[in-house]
């Protein structure tokens, strides 16, 4: 069968025939490592693009960190940028798209990234509906917690550590939810004709099948955002491409989409 023929047998999948979720792989507990090392070859094949998108990160995070601090102190700081994990993903679909371009070969292009953004426009609204839902009901949890907080000038030990072991937990509910949502969902919306909802399925289905694999890929995430704190945001800069490009190699090392239908061809690049 020629490519052509191919492609046109795709474009006639019906709907109805599909999957409710992709089916994944199992994976080894190691694998997200070896996510990590093709995410930095990756970086080394592209290092204009993966410079340029992680100078704009880091841009966007001292803009955000002066506005805030303007407005409410270090306070305000923190609280913004946990609250960053809500709109990482979205902001790493490019990254998605270099990697997905240099899988096929082409030469990567900013241009086509924001191309790429633009033509996936209406699945990424509903996805960023999605999470600022969950990010309005996280900041009015986190504000509720306030009340456990002691109001002794001195608090007691165990009191301060009831508040924040309360804390914790809610902040961690909130987390895993968005981890779970986001790990596959944008990288398959990218590579496949599916929408957000069965994407998100196969997404939070993926992780809980394979909870050890996710959470060396947790640890890994969060040590990365510890270096991009520690280095004044400019680790941002290295980091964020090779965890994004890691995140596109996640995504085919796992889901098994065959299923639905490739996006239109990439353009060659001359």
């Amino acid at each position: 069968m020629t490519e052509s023929q191919l492609d046109q047998n795709q474009a006639r999948v019906d709907p109805d025939t599909l999957p409710f979720v992709a089916p994944c792989r199992q994976l080894e507990l190691t694998a997200p490592l070896n996510w990590v090392k093709l995410g930095w070859e990756d970086f080394r094949r592209a290092p204009g693009p993966s410079l340029w998108y992680g100078g704009v990160l880091v841009l966007i995070s001292y803009a955000l960190a002066f506005v805030t601090w303007k407005l409410g102190g270090y306070v305000l700081i923190l609280s913004v940028m946990s609250g960053f994990v809500f709109i990482a993903p979205v902001l790493a679909i490019g990254l998605y798209s270099i990697s997905c371009q240099l899988q096929r070969g082409l030469k990567p292009q900013i241009g086509y990234c924001l191309r790429e953004g633009r033509r996936h426009l209406g699945d990424e609204l509903v996805y960023s509906v999605m999470l600022l839902v969950i990010f309005l009901v996280w900041a009015r949890a986190a504000s509720m917690v306030h009340v456990f907080f002691p109001v002794e000038a001195q608090p007691d030990f165990a009191d301060l550590a009831i508040f924040l072991t309360i804390g914790s937990a809610v902040g961690s509910l909130f987390a895993a939810l968005v981890f779970s949502a986001s790990a596959f969902s944008l990288p398959m919306m990218l590579d496949r004709k599916v929408d957000t909802v069965t994407a998100v399925i196969t997404s939070v289905n993926a992780v809980l099948r394979n909870k050890g694999a996710m959470l060396v890929w947790v640890m890994i995430i969060l040590a990365s955002i510890a270096i991009s704190f520690a280095t004044a945001f400019l680790g941002l800069a290295v980091l964020m491409p090779v965890i994004g490009y890691a995140t596109w190699h996640g995504y085919r090392d796992t889901i098994e989409a065959g299923a639905w239908p490739e996006h239109a061809k990439l353009p060659e690049i001359d």
